[in-house]
């Protein structure tokens, strides 16, 4: 009698389960984003124009991509004349931000900072007062202390400072959360933000002064083996892990979250695939055929020792899992690259807007 009876509870498990998936699935489907007027800020720099390109893919018609030489998001009139222009937005999606690499943040912390916080608090205030529905406030691995337990997670994103030389760029978007989170009790505003890791793909920045490590390495490795040097210079020691995300997935789960997520507390994006500074160098190397030495300047920083998302959080609640495997994507931008390098190594991102 108790195999039987442990037969049917399995049984009535499983039908829960798939009951669950199903209304799961049609709660989600029920998102028409054809009916959806959206502002995407940032939305013509790398990880925004793949986010609106998805968006046109789901179906969405009205997308609206303000430019910085109309529209200064540090300014508060330029702001506020967005939303004059606009009427009767739904949905802000605020991913414009000046960024860069370790090189980047160290030489400019004040501007990192001013600008992403002037953004920011800008653009959530105004979408409030001109009635805009929801606010999709995309943050930063940079936000967690630097000691974070491994895998991050969100819990843990108040434990501690953020790692120096990323500080005034993670606390300029920290911020965004905590207003977001003001504002949800306060005015019951639905505000939310979304944590993705290390990002890169197609589109991504080539600058050496601006650009984050796995660009920096193709370019660095590609150009190395063209002039025929035989070693290429890397910051820190390699000890490092970091995590990436391919662009088109980061996009993927920002409109999940945009479409399904409404709730305050912030929610990890990533891959949750871990690898070394050094490793990645090595299977840049590999992938650009580069043979020559890679040499650490350890007199450079290494940044944060360690960065790996907990990223259970995204499939529970918008049911979001990373789908390109790291050397697929890996090899998809370095091929990307040497077809695009005469625009790839002449772009400078745009920093706001």
């Amino acid at each position: 009698m108790e195999q039987p009876i442990h037969q049917l509870q399995y049984c009535l498990q499983c039908l829960a389960f798939i009951v669950s998936k199903i209304c799961k699935d049609l709660s989600m489907s029920q998102f028409d984003w054809s009916q959806i007027r959206v502002i995407v800020t940032g939305g013509a720099g790398f990880l925004g124009s793949h986010l609106v390109k998805h968006l046109e893919e789901l179906g969405a018609k009205d997308i609206i991509i303000p430019r910085s030489k109309q529209y200064d998001l540090r300014e508060k009139e330029a702001v506020i004349r967005l939303f004059e222009d606009h009427p009767d937005v739904d949905m802000v999606i605020h991913l414009a931000a000046t960024v860069g690499g370790i090189a980047a943040n160290r030489k400019n912390p004040g501007l990192f900072f001013y600008d992403n916080i002037m953004m920011g608090t800008l653009l959530l205030e105004n979408a409030r007062r001109y009635g805009v529905k929801k606010f999709v406030g995309i943050g930063t691995i940079c936000e967690y202390p630097k000691i974070t337990p491994i895998p991050f997670k969100e819990e843990n994103l108040w434990e501690g400072y953020p790692e120096e030389t990323n500080a005034p760029y993670g606390i300029a978007k920290k911020a965004l959360l905590v207003q977001g989170q003001a504002y949800r009790e306060e005015f019951g505003y639905n505000a939310i933000h979304v944590l993705p890791t290390n990002l890169y793909g197609p589109g991504d920045n080539f600058d050496l002064e601006t650009s984050h490590v796995i660009p920096a390495l193709i370019r660095k490795m590609i150009e190395a083996k063209e002039n025929g040097t035989n070693s290429v210079t890397l910051f820190g020691d390699g000890s490092p892990t970091r995590e990436f995300l391919y662009v088109k997935d980061a996009a993927r789960g920002i409109a999940m979250a945009a479409a399904d997520y409404n709730d305050g507390d912030p929610v990890n994006l990533g891959s949750g695939f871990e690898i070394s500074i050094k490793d990645l160098a090595e299977l840049i190397a590999e992938l650009t055929e580069f043979d020559g030495d890679i040499v650490w300047d350890t007199d450079k920083p290494n940044g944060q020792p360690r960065r790996n998302v907990d990223v259970s959080k995204a499939k529970a609640l918008f049911d979001f899992e990373a789908e390109i495997k790291f050397r697929e994507g890996l090899r998809e931008l370095v091929n990307w690259y040497l077809a695009n390098r005469e625009i790839a190594d002449a772009t400078i991102p745009e920093k706001t807007g």
